[in-house]
């Protein structure tokens, strides 16, 4: 079955075609509509390979064909992956991929699919497909296109054929494109005025994957020109890749230029970008007006002229000139006259001194300031006219009938001096009837003679030049000798309503004269509190009798006092004002408009006194700063003048603004300019400008419905009662573009691995974003990351700490999500985002949260080996220096590099937890080297750090120290040694190891020892008790340990105490005690019965006795007495009284069958247990007759009982304890409480020389209890456990009759003791005593003696 997938363009039908395979001749066709899109092929061989092709058909023709190889009669399979992928040709942007084509699957391959790895390559990568090869069924080479340059690929392939695609190949190895050109130029190329001589150039950098490569030698090139000189470009070079803005310097003011830009990098540039236009700023002019020239015109008036600026030079639109102009050596400072508009070229001065020499240049201005004056400056000199008076007119000689006349020069001359005229009558004379006198220019004195005594006369002095005689100056002077100085001033006074803040009035009396005219006042003025007194006037008219004292400081104190001066000479100066306080700087509003105040005297003329202009804020606001808020409005934002300038109460601020003409952009943040500017009004006509007022307390303000994509320029004034500061600096601003107000919206950090972050979000909203998004930034910080994102900066660090280390990414992402890569594993990352265009960044978004996963760790940072001997060392290691995760623990892995006796042997030691970073190694081999492999884990184990190192002993390192010897005291065990080969260095200390006999392996016990010590004692404390140990010492030097002694003797760690600590004395001493107590009692007790026995009835039997024994005190188990017939020899050895019989030893005891299965006092026996001592040489039957026989001479001999034949029943166990309990030792103390057991070595001979007392107390221990220490087990629970003995143990045969029994006979209970049970021997006819409630005789009782021991 044939497939064919329809063209997408309109086609008429197929032509399918089929044919053996290599067999042109057998071809075949057919023709099929276009509706048809498969076709059963018929009428094939079996087992035969076939081509089948098939091609759309159009009005052109047949079109590509789509061909296939199939064997009839095989079903198809799946094919197998290609192998043995190799890459060759590699070229910038293509790359040849050889390759063996796997299994086929019993038909032609349809496609071969290329996927890749770019960029980062890593398990994690995606991998993406390149290239699909069809129709080429037996590639083995395919050439992949459309690469990078300079950008890392791994390949891998798969094959397809009708049934489906392969598995994929192996990846091939890491390869990396040739570098080329940028393909591209930088993005987004705007152009805004910086500034008078600059633009600020911006763009969006390449992104990292179109740099086509190496990222160190990418940058960009600057090509720069006049509009109007197109031919003279100039370039400037960028070398960071990363940067994407730059600032032109050194421009022509005002001035059109076009810029481009381009990308390149080691091997080329890549293309420039469109063509941008842009204006440099205007500015002040940089040259004066040309061909200036100055005429006098009259004494008061002079005539400039001049022609324009360059036009290269205004640098803008000029608005006019100024004339500034001093008089020399008069003026301090120059005085200003403003021409407006830029036609008139001449100005006429007034106003002028006569005949005074000008310095004059001009200037033009701009709306931006003031431009170059003209230099030199010009000189010129107004015209004479008649002089001024002359000035300090004195007589310093007055006579009788003569008067002496001095004089200055007139101030104001007006040309030069040609002469004096002086001119003088009687007072009381006609007004016109003068004497007159001339006199030359130099002369300054004169004496008039043949004056009337006591006469008043009046003298007149004028000065001539070329325009004729000036205004004289007249004085009075009396004709006498009677002349003295004046008296001083009096009655100063201020008047409080004349006080201001800069001025005040100051008022006084004259004094007297001294009969010599006053001819000045001289006022002195004092600040205090520490001022000096400074002389504010020496020339106040003789006239005055007030003054206005300005230029004082707002509200400062003062005083002040006068003095007067006549012909004679000065008077003293008058009494010092009270201090008086100038009043803060706030001055009436009517001052502001007056120049000149003319204060009139009392009884005087009028004299003019200046004053200084009311005064306004000396600065204006400085630091104005004007950015774009919204797409329509501006913030500007100021600092307030300084407080000295303000000169009163700031009232507030005024903002002007206006709209420019011209649009040459000035980017988000306005640049200010370094000219001052000149006042608002020379700048521009006030209407053009657009005014809000400000609150003196604010120093921001909001400049709102303004027209987008418009320049705006703004300045500022601070303003008082008297008026308004000068302005700022102008300030431009683009509006239209603002950053954006708001952030990305819904943030979502997820963890895709361990060095993956995914982030999603959404943009701003539409109404925040203010303008175009320009370009995307990513500023990578070591720990601080910024992700530029097609509009999206992104943020992000580890939330622990930050660093400034900085890299930058760039990347274009429309979507709104993008994959942060090469982070840090297992790290908390604080990601923020925030969305910028060409006016800026916009708010960040608030700090999101994301993990990256745990990986593998580095390998440990380092791998030390120390304290190395023989058999032993320690390993140690760093922390991993990337931990990628919480560290789990480490792996230690250490193997010989040559085998060990022929085995090589592997360890490997897993170590839990971060906190060990060590291991103590003790099972090494002389001189072996061995690789030590470390490796840390989290989740996984990371790479291995190895190292080798080579057992000891290190070459020149000390031989083995000599004649070890040991010993041991109660407190430590003491080594010796002596010293052996020092090596190649001096010995520098000792160590001693150990090895203990429940470890077997040597380690180090001791170290530090110094060299001069041959011995060192070890403290048994530092043992371990009960396990020896062997010791060897080690000598060191600089080269390491060296050969280890030959190992000590063994030597135990066991304590050795005094034998009075040892706790078998104690125990000792514990029981003889006892038994010493247990004497004395039982002594007692037989003395007490012997008299209860004297009144017993002989031959008295009780036939049913219940027996109950008291132990006393509770520390003994119940004794058995077997119920053989005792032989008893007719003598007792007597000791210390009456003796008790003794033990029988356990080797002459025998159970014999019948006693261990009768029962035992009503227990049920699996045997009855009769014991009897058998010697050895003797045979069974004869020893048992033997031993019958000894029994019953014992019983007989007896004196326990009148009677020959009594029956001997001593066993007292109870009923309730079972044969378990009683042979295995296990009753308990309460089934047993009130019994005792008697027992009898069967070792020794039982003979009695004399039996005390006819009844025996047996509630007390014998004396044999006091002299044989009592065994801690019972010798027939040992031999009843143990099988092997059993045989030993002759059983009893049945049928013998033994000699009766004997039982105890209680005494009359009158006398018993109250604490003790006395019991006596009875006879039954059974022939065994049974307790009452036990089953018939029959059962045997184990002889006395043979029960468990205590």
């Amino acid at each position: 079955m044939a497939k064919a997938v329809k063209p997408e363009c309109l086609n008429l039908g197929y032509q399918i075609s089929w044919e053996v395979y290599g067999r042109n001749e057998s071809r075949l066709a057919r023709a099929l509509p276009n509706t048809t899109l498969e076709y059963k092929i018929t009428g094939l061989s079996s087992l035969t390979t076939y081509t089948i092709e098939v091609a759309a058909v159009t009005a052109k023709g047949s079109g590509w064909v789509t061909s296939s190889t199939i064997s009839s009669g095989v079903p198809p399979e799946l094919p197998g992956a290609p192998s043995n992928l190799v890459i060759s040709n590699i070229s910038p942007r293509s790359a040849t991929l050889q390759f063996r084509p796997g299994y086929d699957g019993k038909t032609s391959i349809s496609k071969w699919i290329v996927e890749g790895q770019v960029g980062v390559l890593g398990d994690e990568e995606e991998w993406v497909s390149l290239h699909e090869v069809e129709n080429e069924p037996d590639a083995q080479m395919l050439e992949v296109p459309n690469l990078t340059p300079y950008t890392h690929y791994r390949f891998r392939m798969r094959q397809v054929n009708v049934v489906g695609p392969s598995p994929l190949s192996q990846p091939s190895r890491v390869i990396q494109t040739l570098q080329a050109p940028p393909d591209v130029a930088p993005g987004s190329v705007t152009v805004r005025t910086a500034s008078e001589t600059s633009l600020w150039l911006r763009w969006v950098p390449l992104p990292d994957t179109q740099y086509n490569g190496n990222p160190e030698s990418v940058g960009y090139r600057i090509k720069f020109w006049r509009v109007d000189l197109p031919s003279l470009s100039l370039t400037k070079v960028i070398n960071d890749r990363l940067e994407r803005e730059y600032t032109i310097e050194d421009l022509e003011e005002w001035t059109e230029y076009e810029l481009q830009i381009q990308a390149f990098n080691a091997i080329g540039a890549g293309p420039w970008s469109e063509v941008v236009r842009g204006r440099t700023r205007e500015s002040v002019p940089s040259a004066p007006p040309e061909n200036v020239s100055a005429e006098a015109v009259s004494s008061t008036q002079i005539l400039l002229t001049w022609t324009a600026v360059p036009e290269s030079d205004q640098n803008g639109l000029i608005l006019g000139y100024k004339i500034l102009f001093k008089a020399r050596d008069l003026d301090s400072e120059p005085k200003s006259q403003m021409v407006r508009g830029n036609h008139t070229q001449s100005c006429l001065l007034s106003g002028l001194r006569k005949y005074v020499l000008y310095e004059i240049q001009i200037l033009a201005f701009t709306r931006i300031g003031d431009g170059v004056p003209s230099s030199p400056a010009i000189i010129e000199r107004t015209k004479d006219d008649t002089p001024g008076p002359p000035v300090r007119l004195v007589f310093p000689e007055v006579r009788l009938t003569s008067v002496r006349i001095v004089w200055q020069p007139p101030e104001e001359p007006n040309g030069i001096i040609l002469g004096y005229q002086i001119a003088y009558r009687l007072a009381s004379s006609s007004p016109n009837k003068f004497t007159t006198v001339e006199v030359g220019s130099t002369v300054r004195q004169f004496t008039a003679t043949d004056l009337t005594p006591e006469s008043a006369y009046i003298f007149r002095t004028s000065a001539k030049t070329r325009q004729g005689w000036g205004e004289p100056l007249e004085a009075t002077v009396i004709t006498t000798e009677k002349r003295e100085r004046p008296a001083p001033p009096r009655q100063l006074m201020i008047p409080q309503s004349d006080v201001s803040s800069r001025s005040l009035l100051l008022k006084w009396v004259p004094g007297s004269d001294g009969s010599s005219p006053i001819r000045y006042f001289t006022v002195q003025v004092r600040e205090l509190p520490n001022g000096d007194w400074q002389t504010y006037s020496s020339s106040i008219s003789h006239e005055a009798t007030s003054c206005i004292i300005e230029s004082l400081n707002p509200f400062t104190s003062y005083k002040l006092r006068v003095k007067a001066t006549n012909d004679i000479g000065d008077s003293d100066f008058s009494a010092e004002t009270e201090a008086v306080t100038t009043l803060q700087d706030v001055v009436y509003e009517w001052l502001a408009c007056c120049t000149f105040l003319h204060i009139y005297a009392l009884g005087f003329s009028r004299i003019p006194i200046q004053v200084a202009k009311a005064t306004v804020p000396g600065e204006p606001p400085s630091s104005v700063l004007v950015t774009p808020h919204t797409t329509s409005s501006v913030l500007v934002q100021w600092q307030p003048p300084k407080t000295e300038s303000l000169n009163g109460l700031l009232l507030g601020y005024r903002i002007y603004y206006r709209e420019l003409d011209y649009d040459t952009g000035s980017g988000k943040e306005s640049k200010t300019i370094q000219n001052p500017s000149a006042l608002r009004a020379e700048l521009t006509p006030q209407s053009s400008f657009k005014t809000v007022n400000s609150s003196s307390a604010l120093t921001t303000y909001e400049l709102t419905q303004l027209k987008k994509y418009k320049r705006y320029e703004v300045l500022m004034t601070a303003y008082n009662v008297i008026g308004e500061s000068p302005t700022s600096t102008p300030v431009e601003v683009f509006v239209g573009e603002a950053a954006p107000a708001l952030a990305p919206q819904n943030i979502q950090v997820n963890s895709l691995s361990a060095s993956q972050l995914e982030l999603t979000w959404d943009p701003p909203p539409a109404d925040s974003q203010n303008g175009n998004i320009q370009g995307y930034k990513a500023i990578l910080l070591f720990l601080l990351v910024a992700f530029i994102l097609l509009g999206i900066a992104i943020y992000y660090w580890e939330s622990d700490t930050q660093n400034d280390t900085e890299k930058v990414k760039v990347l274009f992402l429309p979507e709104t999500t993008v994959r942060l890569k090469n982070l840090t594993s297992h790290t908390q990352y604080m990601v923020c985002i925030s969305a910028f265009n060409a006016a800026g960044d916009g708010p960040r978004s608030s700090p999101s949260q994301g993990r990256t996963h745990q990986a593998a760790p580095s390998a440990p940072s380092f791998l030390a080996f120390s304290e190395i001997t023989c058999t032993t060392l320690n390993v140690s290691w760093g922390e991993p220096t990337a931990a990628n995760g919480v560290l789990q623990g480490y792996r230690v892995v250490y193997e010989p590099l040559a085998p060990v006796q022929g085995v090589s042997k592997v360890v490997t030691v897993d170590i839990k937890g971060n906190w060990q970073r060590w291991l103590k190694v003790r099972d090494l081999t002389k001189g072996m080297t061995y690789l030590f492999r470390v490796q840390a884990r989290t989740i996984a184990y990371g790479p291995e750090l190895q190292a080798n190192v080579t057992a000891g002993p290190a070459e020149g390192s000390p031989g083995s120290p000599q004649e070890i010897l040991v010993t041991k005291s109660a407190s430590g065990v003491t080594l010796q040694w002596t010293e052996g080969d020092s090596g190649e260095k001096p010995t520098t200390g000792y160590i001693i190891e150990a090895r203990p006999s429940d470890e077997g392996l040597w380690d180090m016990f001791v170290k530090d020892i110094p060299r001069s010590a041959t011995s060192y004692t070890v403290g048994l404390d530092k043992l371990k008790q009960g396990v020896t140990y062997e010791f060897r010492v080690v000598a060191v030097n600089e080269f390491g340990y060296g050969e280890p002694s030959i190992p000590s003797v063994a030597v135990s760690a066991q304590t050795e105490t005094p034998f009075y600590e040892e706790w078998w004395f104690l125990l000792v001493m514990a029981l003889s005690s006892v038994i010493l107590i247990l004497l004395v009692v039982f002594a007692l007790v037989l003395h007490g019965q012997s008299k209860k026995y004297k009144n017993c009835s002989t031959g008295k039997t009780i036939s049913n006795v219940e027996e109950s024994v008291t132990l006393d005190n509770g520390g003994f188990t119940a004794l058995e007495l077997n119920s053989r017939h005792l032989n008893i020899k007719n003598t007792f050895s007597k000791k210390n009284g009456t003796r008790s019989p003794p033990r029988p030893s356990p080797g002459g005891l025998h159970y014999s069958d019948e006693d261990i299965c009768n029962k035992y006092n009503g227990a049920v026996l699996t045997e009855g247990l009769g014991l009897n001592e058998k010697p050895l040489e003797v045979s069974e039957s004869e020893w048992e007759q033997k031993e019958n026989t000894r029994l019953d001479t014992v019983a007989k001999a007896l004196p326990w009982s009148l009677c020959s034949e009594e029956t001997y029943e001593p066993s007292v166990i109870p009923p309730a304890v079972s044969q378990q309990q009683h042979f295995r030792g296990g009753a308990d103390a309460q089934s047993l409480s009130g019994y005792i057991s008697i027992e009898l070595p069967l070792d020794i001979d039982m003979s009695f020389e004399a039996i005390q007392p006819p009844c025996i107390n047996v509630s007390g221990a014998t004396d044999s209890d006091y002299e044989d220490e009592l065994p801690k087990h019972s010798f027939v629970n040992h031999y009843m456990s143990d099988p092997t003995y059993y045989n030993s143990w002759k059983r009893q045969q049945k049928g013998v009759k033994h000699p009766a029994s004997y039982r105890y006979e209680e005494c009359a209970a009158s006398e018993t003791e109250p604490y003790f049970q006395t019991v006596i021997t009875t006879q039954s006819s059974g022939g065994v005593y049974t307790p009452t409630g036990q089953p018939a005789p029959g059962s045997r009782t184990p002889v006395t003696g043979f029960s468990s021991f205590v």
